[in-house]
């Protein structure tokens, strides 16, 4: 079983560098898929609430028989739509659905909470960031953070809050590198969080350069991939519901990617997204 590394936050708290995402998996296939990852050795795993499988995933991590301070449990607030967040009523329904996760996960705490979306257009995840102080505070979860939010979002949650978001989940991969958003993260202390590591498994997985390292290692491309992640300092959370691909993604510390390898995929970045712009992304 791969040793997967951790990163320390800016809190102190630690999590795996490599997770297990269930974007798109149904409940159900939820419970099995999760069960399996851990069986795999994965230790973090990452839902939110608009993926509609917190429940599957509570269900897998209460009959893995791994201990719940070994694993590490992110999920996300779902803060679009044309609900109101602003003002105290918005702040009551942060801790509204904070309870309804939690139910579904039956947890007693996370470790990490995410709003989903900036929505800036709508100037509410200030606001919204207050009941993440709150739940922070009170213990409810071990370190808050955001997700899909760009440098003037941070800077103006740095300004108004003593809580610094402890990493920014965003889309990032090698053909997508987020390079200055990345730069930006370690400069103010915050880790970067890759969703889609993989590319969503379109043409990323079939990159002439990264089939190229692949054979030269004797591993697949999203091991790769996964590999280069890893040696980047990024975070990477990826998704599959095929075992023999579960593990695959995770036994991915037995080998390491020299210079020429990192500057081939360097050349592969096309700064092409494959989600929406969040700085523009608003789903009502």
């Amino acid at each position: 079983m791969s040793t997967i590394p951790s990163v320390t936050l800016n809190n102190g708290v630690q999590i795996p560098q490599l997770g297990f995402g269930v974007w798109q998996v149904p409940d159900a296939e939820a419970a099995i898929a999760v069960r399996t990852a851990i069986e795999a050795g994965y230790r973090s795993i990452d839902t939110a609430a608009i993926y509609e499988n917190e429940a599957g995933t509570g269900q897998a991590i209460a009959t893995a028989g791994v201990p719940r301070e070994e694993l590490f449990i992110t999920t996300k607030l779902w803060n679009s739509g044309t609900k109101d967040w602003s003002g105290q009523q918005g702040q009551d329904a942060v801790l509204r659905a904070f309870d309804e996760s939690l139910a579904k996960l039956g947890l007693d705490y996370i470790d990490l909470y995410l709003i989903h979306w900036p929505r800036p257009m709508h100037g509410t995840f200030l606001n919204i960031w207050k009941a993440f102080e709150k739940l922070y505070a009170e213990g409810r979860v071990k370190a808050v953070g955001v997700s899909n939010f760009g440098p003037q979002q941070l800077d103006a949650l740095r300004q108004e809050s003593s809580v610094v978001p402890v990493l920014n989940q965003v889309e990032l991969h090698p053909h997508f590198p987020q390079l200055e958003l990345r730069e930006y993260h370690a400069e103010h202390g915050i880790a970067t969080e890759a969703w889609s590591p993989l590319g969503q498994g379109k043409a990323l997985l079939t990159e002439p350069a990264l089939v190229k390292i692949a054979e030269k290692h004797g591993r697949t491309v999203a091991q790769v991939v996964l590999r280069w992640h890893l040696q980047s300092g990024v975070i990477a959370i990826p998704k599959s519901v095929t075992p023999s691909r579960i593990a695959e993604n995770i036994d991915v510390t037995g080998f390491e990617l020299d210079a020429d390898d990192l500057a081939a995929i360097a050349g592969t970045a096309t700064g092409t997204r494959l989600g929406p712009d969040p700085q523009s992304f608003d789903w009502s």
